[in-house]
């Protein structure tokens, strides 16, 4: 039987024969396209080519693409696992044509590939077009042999789009009729059997679609600057044909993973129609979850992450209808990575991480399964009671909130029961949470956020920009002791300053809040600023501490920062821009921002990326970024609409809110970002940057700290007075201490090594006067004695001497550390079923005051008194005498 790996093999392989460059599959995480959750088709890498802004060095391409569809437009999750043919996770076999070939030699070639070398029988084959593609439907009967009454005419069904807007135009698709047993509407009286009727005997295995329009944000269709081809044939389904097997799910590709599942479950795959759901689910979702976690996506609460969070989840649950109670999907990821490595070989380099990112992410939601499943039972037992078709929106919102569900997960077990969710009283009660975080996070006393946010339509504060380092302003609004207040609030009261404009620059982009203070202009009141928060996205509220006089709305202030702490933390902002830009040089475009800190001291970058970087690269990276301070780049901002930036260039991130116009930074050509920040009128500004470390935070993410400007020179200042100082210890210069270091090191370990050796033979001398202690207790040898001059290492090779020489006995030797007692107990292998050393041990250690156990043959403990250790040992004689174990 042909394999998955044969048949992509093969697809490559034909279409590189006829002038086709093999591509790389690219990421499922879209590069520089926020529009996109995840790559959900081949072309998604090629989109800029085809909107003429990008050229490859070549015009014919094929590749096998890891695709996703969860989402949006195209979301295929809830029929996953509910029928046979749909997926979460698949493989798109692709040919594309640049500018070069077009119609004639796409339907001519993938008629020659299914029919001549697949060897899939003509009579069953089926052709679609659009309705208003002459041309396609004049070229299928004139290069192929079909039957002409097999070209069937369709609308919505063969124009293709990748989106609401971007690349489109008519597609061909070529269907295959798997006979009448393949329908799964039998049941139905109403259904015939047809091309797009619906059903599982006719379906979909190959789409040429004809990329000839762009489409706008109006709808508008504009005629590329060239035409071109976009093929995509999945390969679960083409397997599944090929092998000669029922469904997708049967093909090896997915039987496998299936197969692993069983064996957990002790589930036989085709014998109950509720546990082949669940099995189907999981081998998706495990396919799934291992190449976007692969691929740098991590579990979170949103965004990307909690995507991969949902599926995880689903699978979970289905485990759980399987029986399943421990955890299991990561053995499922192991059964991926066996199945997909070969073609994918980062599977297999990343596995551990994965496994890891797996298990850690299940074993915390089975904490709560259960309890939510229970609360779920009993909720819906309450709505058929009352009568209720849905359940109540706020049930669901605390299924989400603590118990970890999902509401998708909620919606698929309610589906189940013949029920549905009042999703709006879901969005209630999340927006009702949304607002009370707000609140919390911005102000002294919560309870008094929504008084302001309400009047946040008429409520506004205008930036004056990150060049103004004062102003003055009117009083618009004051919080002080958890309420709005009109004032005066007076001397020692914290309160938050509302102003209609303001020089202070409030957290935000990681970068934190400036400090500073708000004045009457004849100084009776003095406000000392120690935050500036946006408390709404035109609100800026200043939280300080009057300290002379009082304030009231409607006061004119005199604002004023610390202008020494602004400009040390735009240095370290500004260098982020760089930082950014220098990983995703040295490591890759995958790399992408996962969070930051910006203050004056330091910065802090968080990113995307599977492992350490090591001292290397490290090094690399911080060469370019001063490279680039040392170029001393031109900075300067536009503001852009968000589509112009993206088209221009800038790095924006999924998840991040953008406006409908946007700040785009600029350094020079090398760093292009939307930012709010506060920025460098030149690179040269930052003066110096000095890493000062990088460290994983969590799977897949990497943290790298770093100073700029005075603080690197302090730290570099810092390092070389700790290395004059060793060098002055070990009486060289700073050049030579390194290696007299290593030198000392040596003669240590020299030393160290002949002390153990000198231990090892006072143990061996010392044996020989120890056994004069030894006893026979009830027919036993038993030996326990106190032994002064031995670290643990020592004390292990003498009991087992000892052991050696009695043949037959117990030993229980003691010494005293210090301030540390030190208790031991082996038993030769002829007694441990009638004496425990760890029972031993256990009853031993309490008189020196400390706690012990171990194995049956050998046992240790420590304690702190050493005073009582004879009184110990002499207890052993007691203990063992009454045939302790």
């Amino acid at each position: 039987m042909v394999t998955g790996d044969e048949i992509r093999q093969s697809f490559l392989d034909f279409f590189r024969e006829r002038g086709h460059t093999v591509v790389p599959s690219a990421s499922l995480v879209p590069e520089d396209d926020p529009s996109l959750l995840f790559v959900n088709a081949g072309m998604v890498q090629f989109k800029q080519v085809f909107l003429g802004k990008e050229r490859r060095p070549y015009v014919r391409a094929v590749d096998a693409q890891k695709c996703l569809r969860i989402s949006g437009k195209h979301n295929d999750l809830e029929q996953v696992g509910r029928d046979t043919y749909h997926h979460t996770f698949f493989e798109m076999l692709g040919n594309w044509s640049f500018g070069d070939y077009y119609k004639r030699e796409a339907i001519d070639w993938a008629w020659e590939l299914l029919t001549q070398v697949w060897k899939l029988p003509k009579s069953a084959l089926w052709a679609t077009v659009h309705t208003t593609d002459e041309e396609a439907a004049a070229l299928w009967p004139r290069v192929t042999d079909i039957d002409p009454a097999r070209v069937l005419r369709f609308d919505a069904e063969n124009f293709w789009e990748m989106g609401e807007t971007g690349p489109c135009g008519p597609c061909s698709e070529i269907h295959i009729d798997r006979g009448a047993d393949a329908c799964d509407r039998r049941a139905d009286p109403a259904h015939r059997c047809g091309v797009n009727a619906g059903c599982a005997r006719f379906i979909e295995i190959w789409n040429l679609v004809f990329i000839q329009y762009d489409r706008d944000e109006a709808g508008t269709l504009t005629e590329l600057p060239a035409k071109h081809v976009d093929t995509g044939m999945g390969l679960e389904r083409v397997a599944s044909l090929l092998q000669g097997v029922r469904t997708n799910y049967d093909c090896d590709l997915l039987r496998g993973i299936i197969a692993r599942v069983e064996k957990l479950a002790r589930k036989h795959y085709g014998r109950s129609a509720a546990d082949d759901v669940s099995l189907r689910v999981i081998a998706d979702h495990g396919r799934a979850v291992t190449f976007l976690i692969a691929d740098g996506v991590l579990p979170s609460n949103e965004g990307r992450g909690y995507v991969l969070r949902r599926l995880l989840r689903r699978a979970a649950r289905h485990g759980k209808l399987l029986g399943l109670s421990r955890a299991f999907l990561h053995e499922a990821v192991d059964a991926v990575v066996h199945t997909m490595g070969r073609a994918y070989p980062e599977l297999v380099e990343r596995q551990g991480r994965i496994l890891e990112v797996v298990r850690d992410e299940e074993e915390r939601f089975a904490a709560t399964l259960d309890r939510g499943l229970a609360l779920l039972a009993s909720e819906i037992e309450r709505v058929r009671r009352a009568g209720h078709a849905a359940l109540p929106g706020d049930v669901a919102f605390r299924l989400y909130d603590t118990f970890g569900f999902p509401l998708d997960l909620t919606e698929d077990i309610l589906a189940g029961e013949g029920l549905g969710v009042d999703r709006a009283g879901f969005d209630r009660a999340m927006e009702e949470q949304r607002e009370r975080a707000r609140g919390g996070q911005r102000f002294v006393d919560a309870e008094a956020a929504p008084g302001v946010l309400a009047r946040s339509d008429g409520l506004a504060t205008r930036f004056l920009g990150d060049r103004a380092v004062e102003g003055e302003s009117d009083v618009l609004a004051l919080l002080a002791g958890g309420r709005e207040t009109r004032g005066p609030v007076g001397s020692g009261t914290e309160v938050d300053v509302v102003t209609a404009e303001t020089p202070f620059y409030a957290e935000s982009g990681g970068q934190v809040g400036d400090r500073g203070w708000l004045e009457t202009r004849d100084g009776a009141t003095r406000i000392e600023v120690v935050d500036t928060q946006k408390i709404a996205p035109a609100v800026v509220a200043h939280r300080g501490i009057v300290r002379q006089g009082s304030v009231s709305v409607g006061d004119r202030l005199r604002l004023r920062i610390d202008v020494a702490r602004r400009e040390a933390a735009r240095l370290n902002h500004s260098a982020t821009h760089l930082v950014h830009a220098a990983l995703r040089h040295q490591l890759g475009p995958h790399v992408r921002q996962a969070g930051s800190l910006v203050t004056p001291e330091r910065l802090r970058f968080d990113f995307n990326h599977p492992r350490p970087v090591g001292e290397g690269p490290l090094a690399e990276i911080e060469d370019e970024v001063n490279t680039q301070i040392r170029g001393n780049l031109e900075v300067w901002t536009e503001e852009l609409p968000y589509d112009q930036a993206i088209k221009a260039g800038a790095l924006a991130f999924f998840g991040e809110k953008y406006g409908d116009r946007v700040t785009v930074v600029h350094m020079g050509d090398y760093s292009v970002e939307l930012c709010g920040g506060t920025h460098v009128a030149r690179t040269g500004d930052i003066g110096l940057f000095k890493a000062r470390g990088e460290a994983g935070v969590a799977a897949g993410v990497r943290r790298l700290e770093a100073v700029t400007g005075e603080g690197a020179l302090e730290a570099v200042r810092r390092h070389e007075a700790v290395l004059r100082e060793i060098a002055g210890l070990l009486r060289g210069s700073e050049e030579e201490a390194a290696a007299k270091l290593e030198k000392l090191l040596a003669q240590q370990r020299e030393l160290e090594k002949r002390i153990a050796e000198l231990q090892g033979k006072l143990a061996g001398g010392a044996t020989r006067d120890v056994l004069a202690d030894a006893r026979r207790v009830d027919g036993v040898t038993v030996l326990a004695t106190r032994v002064d001059g031995l670290d643990d290492k020592g004390l292990r090779e003498m009991a087992d001497r000892l052991r050696e020489r009695i043949k037959s006995g117990v030993v229980v030797l003691g010494t005293a550390q210090g301030e540390r007692a030190l208790l031991l107990a082996a038993v030769t292998k002829d007694l441990i079923g009638r004496f425990h050393a760890g029972n031993i041990i256990k009853q031993l250690a309490p008189l020196v005051g400390g706690g012990g156990g171990g194995r049956p043959d050998f046992a240790q403990a420590g304690g702190k008194d050493p005073a009582r250790l004879d009184e110990a040992l002499a207890a052993a004689y007691d203990l063992l005498g009454a045939g302790s174990r």
